[in-house]
């Protein structure tokens, strides 16, 4: 059980730690990241950084949730097996 843990973690973190080039954007937010570029702002990491984190949110929700409910749910499949044992 330990290593199947440490596998997802190893698997999420690995997952955040590639960062690749994100070339799809709204149209405003691309012309808004083309001036800026070509007025030597960097509004266009911003941008890209703003639709990442826009993005992973709801998967960490998602994640956090599901692990709240999987905890749960071992917690009390557990406690109904020790009960049974003990009848």
């Amino acid at each position: 059980m330990l290593k199947r843990i440490i596998f997802l973690l190893l698997i999420l973190v690995a997952s955040f730690a590639v960062n690749p080039t994100v070339k799809a954007q709204c149209s405003m937010c691309t012309i808004n990241a083309e001036q800026g570029t070509k007025n030597g702002n960097t509004q266009g990491k911003g941008l890209n950084n703003g639709i990442i984190y826009l993005l992973a949110i709801p998967y960490l929700l998602i994640t956090g949730i599901g692990l709240l409910w999987y905890r749960n749910y071992r917690k009390k499949t557990s406690t109904a097996l020790a009960s049974s044992n003990h009848s």
